[in-house]
């Protein structure tokens, strides 16, 4: 008997995007290390040149349309380098702004302000255009059944920052990485010997986590159901075939289509009836959102 559900559970649907304390302390903890070295905002030698105990006002701009994610990213850097440093914003998280937006207001101690300027920056701009590429992918889903995943193809040191603004973005997160399921490719196949023989050692050693197999062709997605994969991925297969593969998928195990989609493809592939597309290009194919912090003059 196959070990799916009448209807089989869904692994990519996630709650509301809230970040991970931890991960976020890392992430924020490596951007500083990174520009101000192991000295800490001591070794920040311009910003030396402000006099101490001096205070500042900054207005953050956005010179572009996009939607804003990374607040609680650009927080944490301020708190780190001094908690006397407030930050106001203008708009909230995963907001839509227009270009020439100011989006957050910044007043405290200047030495720390300018130490923590391009640290702020770069995650912001960073989640910021992860979250409004997102955006623009399920926009183009808007009257289909398939919904935007992300993959593992994110900036190094950032999977956990970026998968968060995916979400943000109105996407859905893929597996966050090797350890939380099982995605059974051509070359796992390879070495186990077959597709079934493959998922078997999956149930035995993955202890309940869901199980994805790549398929290449429609013998392939029959030998997934039939060994009971939780998810079946259609890597690039021909229009005619895909839709024949969400065909005999359909209510046994969820199906997902990757490989060499573009916005070009999309909505071809989507046709299909898939449930999910995933999608690399959301977190590796990143252009940063233009931001800029300028010291108000009545300061």
């Amino acid at each position: 008997m196959s070990p799916h559900p009448e209807k089989p559970r869904d692994p990519f649907v996630r709650g509301p995007a809230e970040p991970d304390p931890a991960a976020l302390e890392r992430e924020v903890a490596a951007a500083l290390e990174e520009d101000l070295g192991p000295g800490g905002m001591a070794a920040d030698v311009t910003a030396a040149l402000v006099p101490a105990g001096r205070q500042a006002r900054a207005s953050l701009w956005l010179r572009e349309d996009a939607v804003l994610c990374g607040q609680p990213w650009a927080e944490r850097v301020l708190a780190r380098l001094d908690p006397n440093l407030r930050i106001e914003w203008a708009v909230t998280e995963g907001e839509t702004c227009a270009a020439e937006t100011r989006i957050a207001r910044i007043e405290g101690p200047a030495r720390a302000l300018l130490a923590g300027e391009r640290a702020a920056l770069n995650l912001l701009q960073t989640l910021s255009g992860t979250a409004t590429e997102t955006a623009r992918w399920v926009a183009r889903l808007q009257d289909h059944h398939a919904r935007i995943l992300d993959t593992r193809k994110t900036l190094p040191g950032l999977r956990h920052a970026q998968k968060y603004a995916v979400r943000i973005g109105g996407g859905h997160n893929h597996r966050l990485g090797l350890w939380d399921a099982v995605l059974i490719k051509e070359n796992h196949i390879a070495a186990c010997g077959s597709i079934a023989a493959a998922v078997e050692q999956a149930r035995t050693l993955g202890a309940g986590r869901w199980v994805e197999v790549e398929t290449e062709n429609l013998d392939e997605v029959d030998q997934a159901l039939a060994a009971g994969a939780d998810v079946i991925m259609l890597d690039e297969l021909e229009p005619a075939n895909r839709a024949e593969a969400v065909r005999r998928i359909r209510g046994r195990a969820i199906s997902e289509a990757s490989g060499g989609v573009s916005a070009a493809t999309l909505l071809e592939v989507a046709d299909s009836g898939v449930d999910y597309i995933s999608v690399g290009a959301l977190t590796k194919h990143l252009r940063a959102v233009d931001l800029s912090l300028r010291l108000d003059s009545d300061a």
